[in-house]
Parts: C-alpha cells; sequence; structure tokens
C-alpha cells in the first residue's frame, strides 16, 4: 500500500489506503466524511453487497450481493488477483487509477424556478466523484456476468482494467462521459 500513488490531488484525502491487517471497520465510522476513513478496498466490497440502483430500478441484482461480507471479499481479493496477473503491476494501484478515470467532474441537479424546472451543473464533491465510481464500476461488472456464464470476479477484474486503462468499452467511463456532457450542454 505504501507505493500507490493518487495523481489527482482532489481525491487524494478520500482515497484511504492506510495499511491494515484486516480491512473491515465494524462499521465504526460516523461523523461527517466517515466513508473518506474507510480503506479504499473494504467499499469496494461494501458496494458490492448493494450496487444502488440502475435509473429507475432498484433491487439486488443477483444472489452475489447478499450482504456477507466474506463472500463480497472473496469475489474483492480474486478480482484483484485477476488483475495483478493480466497487468503485472499492484493490483490496488490499478483500481486507484480507475477511480481516478471514471471519476466525474460535474454532473446535473435540477433547479426549479417560477413553476419550471431547469437542469443546472454543479461541480461533484470528491468523496461523490469516488463514491460514484466505485458504483459504476461495480454496476457495470453485475451487468456484464448477470445471466452469463462469466462469473463476478472475472468481470469485475475486467471492468477495474477497462476502467484504468479509460476504455470506452468500460461501463464506469461510458457513464462518466455521459454525465459529463450532459453537464456541459445544462450551463
Amino acid at each position: 500500500m505504501s507505493q500507490i500513488k493518487v495523481e489527482d490531488n482532489t481525491l487524494r484525502p478520500y482515497i484511504n489506503l492506510d495499511g491494515k491487517l484486516l480491512i473491515k471497520s465494524q462499521g465504526r465510522n460516523l461523523g461527517k466524511f466517515g466513508a473518506a476513513k474507510v480503506h479504499i478496498i473494504e467499499r469496494l466490497a461494501s458496494r458490492i453487497a448493494v450496487p444502488g440502483h440502475i435509473g429507475k430500478k432498484h433491487k439486488i441484482i443477483t444472489s452475489w450481493a447478499s450482504g456477507k461480507y466474506s463472500n463480497n471479499m472473496k469475489i474483492v481479493i480474486s478480482a484483484l488477483e485477476k488483475v495483478e496477473k493480466r497487468k503485472k503491476e499492484n493490483p490496488v494501484q490499478v483500481f486507484v487509477r480507475a477511480i481516478e478515470t471514471c471519476s466525474p467532474r460535474d454532473e446535473i441537479t435540477t433547479i426549479e424556478y417560477g413553476g419550471a424546472r431547469y437542469p443546472q451543473s454543479v461541480d461533484v464533491s470528491p468523496l461523490r466523484r469516488v463514491n460514484l465510481a466505485i458504483r459504476w464500476i461495480v454496476q457495470g461488472a453485475y451487468q456484464k456476468s448477470f445471466g452469463k456464464k462469466k462469473k463476478m470476479a472475472d468481470s469485475l477484474a475486467n471492468e477495474i482494467i477497462l476502467a484504468s486503462e479509460g476504455n470506452m468499452e468500460s461501463y464506469a467511463r461510458s457513464k462518466k462521459n455521459e454525465s459529463e456532457k450532459q453537464a456541459d450542454a445544462a450551463r
């Protein structure tokens, strides 16, 4: 963990890379910016448990999303091992690079003025940028493995690699592009 570098200065305080023996906080990170104190790998494992809604469909996509921490961590560890085999470098560094390339800088919010609603472009806070990037990486992995022979760990590893390279085949990278295009149109 000590050799990993976060290139984006705004994200550096919000990507926790402290070396730990057991990456589990037991939910003790209360208070303001509590998520920033949680290790980045633990945040990925927690996101696998409940990936969040895609569009209007808010559902747990598969039986993988069980909430069992050990199952989720096995998926993450297996995915990181596959990333290390394919990229021949530190898998956490590849994951951090994927977060940096897939975190949106702008998004839109709705402003109501005089009874009419208008989309307005806003800057995204660094903590939300990290959260969105992790969510999109996990959702992309679920979409590529749901109902197919491909395992979740394989698709998660593939999504992390594609996202770190900035490849547009990555779900997270395409969502970032889409979000920033909408924000540009709403200026």
